[in-house]
């Protein structure tokens, strides 16, 4: 950044490999205030925009495709990524959460104003429900081209995970204007007509699991709606031998995180800490007995 060379990869910055989720990590413990202010810090220079060829483009441009990798012929000039595991609602998650715990740096809210007023300006509203498109590329960002969608409302990318993002912003601004308008799109969107035929499968990162634990933290949902289409039969191990042949066993698309969202949400009381790697645990839950930072 400082020799100008403002075109990050996503490995760099996203909440998957990047260092949205090492702060996520950060925002859970009191020991590293000093890293996670500088992570913050890195966050907030991120929105900044950068002019290419006399046009302004987002901080967060890339000229790596949605896998990381140089893809010229698909993303020719590369693409902003909207997405809550690879794009910029990661960052704008992580800097909702640490300024409602009042940790705030210099120019944080106004990082999280650029954020916003880029995702309003991406906006699309169908005949249901609002949508945003997975990333932009470089014609759709000349006008050229229109973002195709809606596409699938999911945690990782889609409808789901950018407006829980926008809920976190707008509680964390005081914006209740937004906080009503994007509650109204996920409770739209966390419905059985809002997912049908795009949400194929029952994990945390692209299916049912995510969803559910968005509902549940943000009460916009119906839960046992969203978890019927991963226990359907009741049958603990039908559902299990399900889980394990269609996902395999990892955590963020598989047996193993869909097994634990099923627990702690039909278990009372319900404790999220563990799903903070998603940026969508309760913030008391997620920091459990740790005291509050705040601004020295």
């Amino acid at each position: 950044m400082d020799a100008g060379e403002r075109f990050p990869v996503l490995a760099e910055f996203d909440a998957i490999r990047g260092l949205t989720g090492l702060a996520a990590l950060l925002l859970t413990h009191d020991t590293y205030q000093d890293l996670l202010r500088r992570v913050l810090v890195y966050l907030v220079r991120l929105t900044e925009p950068a002019m290419v060829d006399g046009r302004q483009m987002p901080g967060w441009w890339t000229l790596v495709d949605p896998a990381g990798k140089e893809s010229p012929d698909r993303f020719p000039g590369g693409h902003a990524n909207t997405g809550m595991a690879h794009g910029i609602c990661g960052p704008l998650t992580v800097l909702a959460l640490a300024l409602r715990r009042g940790i705030e740096v210099d120019g944080h809210t106004r990082a999280i104003g650029r954020i916003l007023d880029w995702l309003d300006s991406w906006k699309r509203t169908g005949p249901d429900r609002a949508w945003w498109p997975y990333w932009i590329t470089a014609a759709q960002h000349r006008g050229e081209e229109e973002p195709m969608g809606p596409q699938r409302p999911s945690w990782c990318y889609g409808a789901a995970g950018v407006a829980h993002a926008q809920l976190l912003a707008a509680d964390a601004l005081g914006d209740t204007d937004r906080h009503a308008t994007v509650q109204d799109t996920l409770a739209r969107t966390l419905t059985p007509q809002g997912t049908a035929g795009t949400i194929l499968d029952s994990s945390l990162c692209h299916g049912y699991a995510g969803l559910a634990l968005i509902a549940h933290t943000t009460g916009t949902a119906h839960v046992p709606a969203l978890l019927a289409p991963a226990v359907e039969g009741h049958d603990s191990g039908d559902v299990a031998h399900r889980l394990l042949t269609h996902g395999g066993i990892g955590l963020l698309e598989g047996a193993a995180g869909t097994a634990t969202a099923l627990h702690i949400l039909t278990t009372a009381p319900h404790s999220l800490g563990w799903a903070s790697f998603l940026l969508i645990g309760h913030v008391k839950e997620a920091r459990s007995c740790v005291t509050s930072i705040r601004r020295s």
